[in-house]
């Protein structure tokens, strides 16, 4: 696949995939990025912006938790509006997947 539209993809999929792992447990950013890094590619670069609008849009809220390792870490939380948006995002996804699949699969 050509790197542009490989990296496009990923970036579009990127605050779904982002309040999926949310959705599974409360996380600091490098830990998701690490994630993210691991299962799909996308670097430490695009989670802090992201994660900063994801705050700003009221998505997510954050708090700090001690760590034995230095600095407290910054946690990030769903809100009520963050599970609200996965449930919408995934359902769109899921329809989304399906229609592709559709085309796709009758593609020569």
């Amino acid at each position: 696949m050509p790197e542009a539209i490989d990296i496009q993809l990923k970036k579009g999929a990127l605050e779904l995939c982002v309040l999926a792992l949310l959705s599974q447990h409360d996380s600091y950013a490098y830990e998701i990025a690490s994630r993210l890094a691991e299962s799909i590619g996308m670097g430490e670069g695009t989670i802090y912006p992201l994660m900063r609008r994801l705050q700003n849009d009221g998505l997510v809220d954050t708090y700090l938790v001690e760590s034995s390792s230095g600095p407290p870490r910054k946690y990030y939380r769903l809100t009520e509006t963050g599970k609200s948006s996965f449930g919408s995002q995934k359902a769109a996804w899921a329809s989304f997947s399906q229609a592709m699949q559709n085309i796709l699969g009758g593609a020569q």
